[in-house]
């Protein structure tokens, strides 16, 4: 069977009609015409990569054009020639081509090739000709005419035209007022304009009279009308002047043609470019009527079709029309479970389901994107057999079941594991037991080789041997409402279908007593051969969710213990930063400790102290700092809390001594200011209770305690509250609080200024951020960054654009944002303006 035979078996033509009709040129046209099916998973992949970044570039970029894509080739390639020249036509549509390169060359500028990487590459090369299109306009007008001063003598000659004419016109009005003067010609008469030519109109028996031609007479003959010799002479001056206008037109089209002669090869490459863009763009156009995506190519040792929410799209459009919705189709194939075998009530879908799935990989091997889910996966096929409909020829003599006879012999000299045979009503056309058996033991042929497959059927032998679990066929089921006695038109994988026969029968009116005698033909094995496929295959199914249930709970706890060991490795990290960090504090305590130690020397060998004494403190204070150093990195936090409270404690103890020393010295006043220091120190420094007032030592606010935690304290700072660390906070009197609120108190309202750096963050605000390209943790950085900003500014949604790509972005991102405090919602754009690649961010 031809590609061609499969096509129209499939639906594809009228698919590859769709895109012929959205192409704008001829050559993108038969681009469609001319593209194959293909077997290569690169080249599918490129051409799917184009497609769909033309799609998001047709939803989101208003810049590009849609329009001006003309076939050019036509007049370029006889170009070369030097016995060629342009014609007028063909200069506007070089215009027009020009013109439509210059906007596609000039849209993909640096920072769009890295949103659209392969677009981008197509256009590097491609040179868009601005000194041609320069020397256009000097030659066209805006509505495409040839410009007066395209040259100084076709001015002349248009100067000397536009005079002639108007003369003409003042001479024929000039000879009428004199004929009507002398008597000859009608006072009431007028010019008359027939073909161009101004007449004069005179009475039959006047005619030679009036120096002139006769050029045409009244349906009567009582008129003639002349044309006055001295229009005449000027008509054939006006003449003239337009075939001396045509020849200078003539003459710079072919000194144009001169010019642009050497640019001729690269424009062709050019022209060449824009076509596939609008072949490209048309597949694109017809995508997003189809509301497309770009599966997964399975590429693996294990190569899988696993379809998600699959639609027909000609069945869809068709539906739309009726304001009717399709039902999606979910299936999935692999190598151990590789034919899926469709039974179920005629008219209830098995052969849409068939034909869905052979469309859908047909358009996937042509580069099309198909109507799924973005996450389907679908594997590539080296062929694909069909045997749908009814192919008996009188001509050929073959009936129905020979013309399947055929049909197989042929997939059975080709069929192999990289074949997809799709097959629709298998068997039937001849005698049931031996149509059923011959189509079992193709079945079971196609089986052993490995062939991917799609096949519908009613026979139950088939539904048996697809219900053993060794073989690679799988029941599927059309789903049927027994209680309305209609079909579902869904398919259920695991599951052998029924007829329904009976069913039915009694639904379209047949007599109760016609139905049950038949049941009672059909016997007691048929009822109990469908009864057990359906027990077999419940069960079957009860045990393949048993067993995925056991698979995804140890996937989620490798998931957890990951989890985990990342989180301890985090905290390990954590730890050692926050004893590093402790140590720096420790040791900038001793640094400050140690002037303080050596204010005190001071202040003692003014005093005349004792020499001792000092050498002892000092010798005391080094010591433990070296033990502190050699301990940095191995010490734990709570060794480090016990230090500096030690430290704490000793530099208490010498402020006391100071003080006392001082005492003993005389210095009364400086030993009641230390105290005083005590004093303050400790109120600052004791355990806050709820209700005081404190100050943050980092914003210097001032607030209320409202509630106490472990490492954290609630204030209410102004209108809002807010956690702080403890060490944060020092405690601050009644007097000290009313002063800080006085100073902090709000402005009076002719005082308020905006913040013009708001403003105008305002105004330039935008509610859509792009991060395609940008590596995790810098993209995560600026999507926060961005939020924070969008809650500051109070706007009410938000678009981030991260593309598909391995879903890490997508799914990172959409976490960060749940997380994220004034974030109501993180959810997929709509699958027709983006589907996962967009997240639409609600802010509450």
């Amino acid at each position: 069977m031809t590609n061609s035979r499969i096509e129209e078996k499939l639906g594809f033509d009228k698919v590859r009609t769709l895109i012929s009709n959205a192409c704008g040129s001829h050559y993108a046209a038969m681009r469609c015409e001319e593209e194959n099916f293909s077997t290569s998973a690169e080249d599918i992949r490129h051409r799917l990569a184009l497609t769909d970044e033309m799609r998001l570039i047709l939803m989101f970029e208003d810049s590009f054009p849609t329009s001006g894509y003309l076939d050019t080739l036509d007049f370029l390639r006889p170009l070369e020639s030097d016995n060629y020249s342009l014609d007028l036509q063909n200069l506007r549509k070089m215009r027009t081509f020009v013109d439509t390169l210059r906007k596609v060359t000039g849209f993909f500028n640096e920072d769009r090739c890295a949103i659209y990487p392969l677009l981008g590459a197509m256009s590097s090369s491609v040179f868009s000709f601005p000194e041609v299109l320069r020397r256009i306009d000097l030659i066209l007008d805006r509505y495409g005419e040839v410009r007066d001063n395209a040259s100084s003598e076709l001015a002349s000659i248009r100067k000397n035209l536009k005079d002639a004419e108007a003369s003409i016109s003042k001479r024929a009005a000039a000879v009428l007022r004199q004929y009507q003067a002398d008597g000859i010609i009608d006072k009431d008469a007028t010019i008359s304009i027939r073909d161009g030519k101004l007449l004069l109109p005179v009475a039959n028996t006047y005619k030679n009279k009036v120096q002139g031609f006769v050029y045409d007479a009244s349906a009567s003959g009582k008129t003639v009308f002349v044309e006055p010799g001295e229009v005449v002479e000027l008509e054939n001056r006006i003449t003239e002047l337009h075939f001396a206008e045509e020849r200078e037109i003539l003459r710079i089209l072919i000194e144009f043609s001169t010019f642009v002669r050497p640019y001729v090869k690269e424009m062709i490459k050019s022209a060449i470019f824009l076509g596939e863009i609008d072949f490209i763009k048309a597949k694109a156009h017809v995508a997003l009527d189809f509301i497309a995506g770009m599966p997964i190519i399975s590429e693996d040792a294990h190569p899988r079709i696993d379809l998600r929410k699959a639609r027909h799209p000609l069945l869809e459009a068709a539906l739309r029309k009726e304001k009717k919705q399709i039902v999606p189709l979910t299936l999935s194939l692999n190598p151990a479970k590789h034919i899926l075998l469709i039974s179920g009530p005629n008219a209830g879908g098995k052969s849409v389901c068939l034909k869905t799935m052979g469309l859908l990989q047909y358009m996937f091997q042509w580069g099309m994107l198909i109507p799924t889910s973005e996450t389907s996966e679908m594997m590539v096929f080296d062929r694909i057999l069909v045997s749908i409909g009814d192919d008996q020829s009188l001509e050929n003599d073959l009936s129905t079941y020979s013309s399947f006879l055929q049909d197989m012999k042929t997939m059975l000299r080709e069929a192999d594991n990289r074949t997809l045979v799709l097959i629709d009503e298998f068997g039937s056309g001849t005698e049931p037991t031996a149509g059923g058996a011959i189509a079992e033991a193709i079945l079971a042929e196609l089986d052993s080789r490995g062939t991917y497959g799609v096949i519908t059927t009613h026979y139950s032998n088939l539904k048996m041997y697809a219900s053993k679990p060794e073989c690679g066929v799988v029941n599927g089921a059309m789903m049927f409402d027994s209680a309305a006695i209609r079909p579902m038109f869904k398919m259920e994988m695991g599951l052998p279908g029924n007829s329904f026969a009976f069913e039915m029968a009694r639904k379209i009116g047949l007599s109760e007593e016609i139905v049950k005698d038949a049941e009672k033909r059909a016997g007691d094995d048929f009822v109990d051969i469908e009864r057990n496929l359906r027990k077999i295959a419940r069960s079957r199914k009860a045990l393949d969710e048993k067993l995925q249930r056991v698979k995804t709970a140890d996937k989620t706890l490798e998931n957890i213990t990951d989890q985990y060991q990342k989180e301890l490795l985090e905290i390990k990290q954590l730890r050692k930063k926050i004893i590093d960090e402790a140590t720096a504090q420790a040791q900038q305590i001793i640094s400050s400790s140690r002037a303080q130690v050596e204010n005190t020397i001071r202040t003692i060998k003014e005093a005349q102290a004792e020499k001792e004494a000092t050498k002892e403190a000092r010798a005391e204070l080094q010591g433990f700092m070296s033990a502190l150093i050699s301990q940095k990195g191995t010490a734990s936090s709570e060794d480090v809390d016990r230090k500096i409270a030690r430290i704490d404690a000793r530099k208490a103890r010498q402020a006391e001594r100071k003080a006392e020393r001082a005492a003993v010295a005389g210095e009364k006043k400086a030993a009641e200011q230390l105290a005083a220091e005590k004093r303050e120190k400790e109120f600052r420094n004791a355990p806050l209770a709820v209700g005081e007032k404190v100050r943050d030592k980092q914003s210097g606010m001032v607030g209320e305690v409202i509630k106490l935690g472990e490492k954290s304290i609630i204030v209410s700072l102004g209108n809002f509250t807010s956690k702080v660390p403890a060490s944060r906070l020092e405690r601050i009197s009644s007097n000290e609080f009313r002063t800080a609120s006085r100073d902090t108190a709000p402005k009076t309202k002719t005082d308020v200024k905006i913040d013009s750096g708001i403003q105008e963050r305002k105004q330039n605000f935008k509610t859509e951020l792009d991060v395609r390209g940008v590596r995790l943790y810098d993209a995560l950085d600026e999507v926060s960054r961005y939020i924070d900003d969008a809650i500051m500014l109070s706007v009410g949604s938000v678009r981030i654009i991260h593309g598909k790509g391995t879903g890490v972005l997508h799914d990172e991102i959409q976490k960060m944002l749940r997380a994220t405090p004034g974030v109501a919602s993180a959810t997929d754009e709509h699958i027709q303006f983006g589907g996962s690649g967009v997240t639409i961010v609600t802010l509450e």
